[in-house]
């Protein structure tokens, strides 16, 4: 699979129906150094992969946000609870509330899925 130059447009993703773990993971950090890629887009749906390190710097979103866990485990805090999670689940944060990833492994990863409308679903 080709990897993701930096250059590319992102509406190019558009047309993509693959995203294959090797490659999401291979894109971050990008060329900026940042943890987090945008991989995907259409319509209001964006697909990103992040891959924090140390600690998750996050501040609330102005769109809803679900994440599909990669790989690795950790806790999810929102809304003062305290969530364990591993590869393969899913977890989700409304427009505007404060989250972030704690205790998560070295080899941590989570896709991104925002969508909908700024100011989140009703």
């Amino acid at each position: 699979m080709a990897r993701i130059s930096a250059g590319e447009v992102v509406s190019r993703f558009d047309r993509r129906r693959l995203l294959a773990k090797a490659e999401a993971l291979g894109a971050v950090p990008g060329p900026d150094g940042k943890h987090y890629r945008e991989l995907f887009r259409h319509g209001s749906l964006q697909v990103e992969i992040y891959r924090p390190v140390g600690s998750d710097p996050q501040s609330p979103h102005t769109r809803d946000e679900g994440y599909v866990v990669i790989q690795g485990t950790g806790t999810f805090v929102i809304e003062g609870q305290r969530l364990p999670f591993g590869p393969g689940d899913f977890l989700f944060a409304p427009a505007r509330v404060a989250h972030r990833f704690e205790d998560f492994s070295d080899d941590f990863a989570v896709w991104v899925l925002f969508y909908g409308p700024e100011g989140g679903e009703r």
